[in-house]
């Protein structure tokens, strides 16, 4: 999510939706608005299970996040703290444990028994009974805790690193012994007024962990990415169209066996080489200022050959999937990666956007996703907020193909709007984090992606990709 420092706010009204949905009719015909809260999926797509926010990670200050995975549970972040759930029967999870530890947007990822977590508010302190502390002159804290998770019902917290502006989202690296993991942290939107977070900040914070002593993490490196400057940045609106000016990164995910990183840093998409894992070094570097407001996240395909790459236009709280907006904005980026070695480029190939048009009352924008294991091709499985959960086959760099959906209704209740943060793939299903509505569960049933369900994994941390 791109809002930085302050919350989102977002309403469902009526969703508008295709003609390929289960049993409706053409967008915008009689009878194709789903009701309050509907589930509507395409055929091949079957919502498993629900579980909703709850206590003490439920209400007004509750928004759902991002999601890591390790041997049978599922771990969600929450502006609140992180829940773990016991996914060990997928038709039936059930929550092992809650840690009520307030710090949006408390984003997550795991190694072995450690789980880490992203501050990037500023806190009163470094623990979990910290309040808020919104005057950026007066002294508050923000960056990374880490949590022993070796007793799943029972987390306990190890210690805590200061960063630099924060910890707006965090990528594991893990260390090319085998002794250490690095966190690459991604951060933005600096201010005179914030005594910790004055600009210019063109860095990133590089934390190492050692594995057998995880109290003595620190950060080793501030490698600044955008020594020249960033993107300047458009000024404008959603409608006119603007461009974020660079102040940092907002997401970056690696691909350690191929020493491979993308960032998604605001203005810009970057390449780079992560051969040292505390001295990464920038390929090549692109921006699109026609069709990219701000450059959120990226994946890489199995083969390391092209990087998809979300702009999230309206920081997540704006409607863009309508034709006003169109479908070369608030969308994907397919990029083919071309040439060897230090002369490595990203060459835009395709758009990709949701065919299922939103109304103007619906949040709806590209964001996070994951890979389907499935040998020889590119799929991937993506949450666009209220326009739900989309399967797309992008083996075509150039002609991306929708193959399955899930998406609700309008909200019945207000304060559960909000739509699906993260989806992604792990050992035979599709596992959802929504901002308002919980923990969900979807199945696919396809010739197209039957081949992952044989796929096994014990840990997933989906900005850190594996090989399969």
């Amino acid at each position: 999510m791109a809002v930085n420092r302050r919350p989102l706010v977002a309403a469902a009204v009526v969703a508008v939706v295709a003609s390929s949905l289960v049993g409706a009719g053409p967008a915008g015909a009689q009878g194709a608005f789903p009701a309050p809260d509907e589930v509507v999926t395409s055929a091949n797509v079957t919502h498993v299970a629900n579980i909703p926010a709850t206590a003490p990670l439920a209400g007004p200050s509750s928004t759902g996040t991002d999601l890591a995975f390790t041997g049978n549970y599922a771990i969600a972040g929450n502006y609140l703290g992180f829940t773990i759930y016991d996914i060990s029967d997928p038709t039936h999870p059930a929550i092992t444990s809650q840690v009520l530890c307030p710090g949006s947007q408390n984003d997550v990822s795991v190694s072995g028994d450690l789980l880490f977590l992203s501050t990037d508010s500023r806190r009163s302190d470094a623990s979990c009974n910290s309040t808020s502390q919104n005057d950026g002159t007066k002294p508050y804290w923000e960056g990374m805790k880490v949590f022993d998770i070796s007793d799943k019902r029972n987390p306990r917290y190890v210690t805590a690193v200061e960063t630099a502006c924060g910890s707006h989202t965090h990528t594991l690296v893990p260390g090319r012994n085998g002794k250490d993991v690095y966190l690459y942290v991604s951060s933005y939107s600096p201010s005179a007024t914030l005594s910790k977070c004055k600009p210019p900040h063109d860095s990133i914070s590089i934390i190492k962990v050692p594995l057998k002593n995880p109290a003595s993490a620190a950060v080793v490196a501030t490698p600044n990415l955008f020594p020249d400057g960033g993107n300047p940045g458009v000024p404008g609106t959603v409608d006119t169209g603007y461009v974020s000016t660079t102040s940092g990164c907002h997401d970056i995910t690696a691909y350690p066996s191929k020493n491979l990183a993308a960032g998604a840093c605001m203005g810009d998409g970057i390449l780079m080489d992560i051969s040292d894992r505390e001295k990464p070094r920038v390929i090549h570097r692109v921006q699109d200022d026609l069709h990219f407001a701000f450059w959120h996240s990226a994946t890489f395909n199995n083969a390391g050959t092209k990087v998809i790459f979300t702009d999230e236009l309206g920081g997540g709280g704006a409607a863009t999937c309508n034709p006003r907006i169109g479908q070369t904005r608030g969308a994907d980026g397919v990029y083919d990666i071309t040439g060897r070695g230090a002369n490595r480029k990203l060459e835009f190939r395709s758009f990709y956007k949701i065919s299922r048009e939103q109304t103007d009352e619906e949040n709806c924008v590209a964001h996070n996703g994951s890979l389907l294991p499935v040998p020889g091709r590119d799929i991937m499985v993506q949450a666009w907020y209220m326009g739900g959960v989309q399967v797309v086959d992008f083996t075509d760099s150039r002609a991306p193909k929708e193959i399955g959906f899930f998406e609700r209704g309008p909200a019945a209740d207000p304060d559960e709007s909000g739509g699906v943060w993260s989806a992604y793939y792990y050992n035979g299903y599709i596992y959802a984090s929504d901002l308002g509505k919980g923990f969900d569960v979807l199945r696919i049933d396809d010739p197209r992606t039957d081949p992952a369900k044989a796929n096994r994994t014990t840990e997933l941390n989906v900005q850190t990709q594996g090989t399969y």
